[in-house]
């Protein structure tokens, strides 16, 4: 039971960091997309889409390459380690929660900055708006970031090594077990897997409700 516990404690360690992570560089690139509209930026859209369904093994094999001895940055000794596996999954996340918001700052686009100019705000004050002004596109991303982070495999198995206690998390650990046949354990692990993606799809739609009972309401 100990080591259950260690590799759900671990899944959403690493999950709830590179998901965060993979907001930040979201967030900053989804406004920057929403708010400016020339050739350089449909072209970095159809990208992000893209990426947006990279297979993780894709993403697995990259990262590992250049962590690998021989890679770009096989001196910093990272790879079976988590770091190297929250890298691997803020290259899967990030273009899924940047695509996830964009449209949405689309939508305000014209009538927010203007707004702001009109008002004469600047920048700082202006994004800190912007952020309140999709905050719900903004959790949306994040939740679903979260729950394609938690449920990644392949390149998890790849760049970790699937160690116990260091590297191994739900999906690795149910795979092994899986393999080993030891179908008592998979199955255990399979649904705290479940309970914890349900869980992320309930606080979801509880958050829609509630952001859309809110819009409804009339203003006085």
């Amino acid at each position: 039971m100990s080591e259950i516990y260690s590799i759900v404690l671990l899944t959403l360690k690493i999950c709830i960091i590179s998901t965060i992570i993979s907001g930040i560089f979201a967030t900053f690139l989804a406004f920057y997309l929403g708010l400016n509209e020339n050739k350089f930026i449909k072209i970095l859209k159809i990208i992000i889409n893209a990426f947006t369904s990279l297979p993780p093994v894709i993403a697995g094999v990259f990262v590992y390459i250049l962590f690998s001895k021989n890679g770009i940055f096989g001196k910093l000794s990272w790879l079976y380690t988590q770091k190297v596996i929250i890298i691997a999954q803020i290259l899967i996340v990030t273009p899924i929660i940047c695509a996830n918001i964009y449209p949405a700052i689309e939508e305000i686009r014209n009538s927010f900055v203007e707004t702001c100019l009109g008002l004469g705000i600047s920048k700082f004050k202006m994004y800190r708006q912007l952020i309140k002004e999709s905050s719900y596109s903004l959790s949306s991303a994040l939740i679903t970031g979260f729950g394609r982070a938690i449920s990644e495999v392949g390149a998890v198995m790849i760049v970790g090594g699937n160690i116990r206690y260091k590297t191994r998390v739900l999906t690795s650990a149910i795979v092994l077990e899986n393999n080993k046949g030891n179908y008592s354990m998979s199955i255990k692990l399979g649904i705290i897997l479940m309970l914890i993606s349900f869980g992320i799809s309930i606080f979801a739609m509880i958050f829609s409700r509630r952001n859309d009972d809110k819009n409804k309401k009339p203003t006085s």
